[in-house]
């Protein structure tokens, strides 16, 4: 019988870059996640993925695409923010975010790096002997993944839980395990084409939601 591989088996280890500094890698990382709970642009090439790192990227809510603009500022990357309404009987809004040619390469290079940096601290577990100040950024990091699934993925709220729905695995991953690091116990469920990842209704809900509130202000590192 073939056997499904776990999504925590393993940690994909791409060639590593520099490491970015904490401020750095938490506004790449959060960025690299908002991009992951987005379908590729409407203008991308068929079979576009959101590891692409597309210098567009679409959400259907504007507090989403508000606080793309936002980490991409902090990241000294500019960014053209389009909006456009449609529908008819139900209307919608579509946000479109583009990034200038002459600065992709960053983009691309810290939203990457951001990803592989973050997920490694996340998905590695408790470290021995970590400081104080890392196990905070940590937390932080695990925030930030829950702050952008229920910003720009699919929301599933019911009377008992707060699911969030999300294509792509790596991030289901990811939010399972912050969830852990922030005392929450998290489900997973398949679904037809995504992933449901949910917790109880209650303190975890309450936790989950006031740990992905929005920083009043980006403070220095500890």
């Amino acid at each position: 019988m073939t056997r499904e591989p776990a999504l925590l088996d393993r940690l994909r280890t791409p060639a590593t870059p520099p490491p970015l500094d904490w401020l750095t890698l938490g506004d790449a990382f959060e960025a690299a996640c908002l991009l992951r709970c987005t379908p590729p642009p409407t203008a991308a090439r068929p079979g576009t993925t959101p590891t692409s790192y597309t210098p567009a990227v679409e959400f259907n809510r504007e507090d989403a695409a508000q606080r793309m603009r936002q980490l991409l500022g902090r990241l000294d990357i500019p960014v053209t923010h389009e909006a456009a309404v449609g529908g008819l009987r139900r209307r919608y809004e579509l946000h479109r975010l583009w990034v200038p040619r002459e600065h992709h390469r960053t983009y691309t290079r810290l939203l990457d790096a951001g990803w592989w940096q973050g997920r490694r601290e996340l998905l590695g577990g408790p470290l021995p002997g970590a400081s104080p100040a890392r196990r905070r950024w940590v937390s932080r990091l695990a925030a930030s993944a829950w702050r952008s699934a229920l910003l720009a993925g699919g929301r599933h709220v019911r009377r008992h839980i707060l699911g969030v729905r999300i294509t792509d695995r790596e991030l289901a991953a990811v939010l399972i395990r912050g969830a852990a690091v922030l005392d929450v116990p998290a489900r997973l469920r398949p679904g037809t084409g995504c992933f449901l990842v949910s917790v109880a209704d209650g303190p975890d809900r309450e936790r989950i939601l006031s740990s992905a509130a929005l920083e009043p202000a980006r403070r220095p590192a500890c």
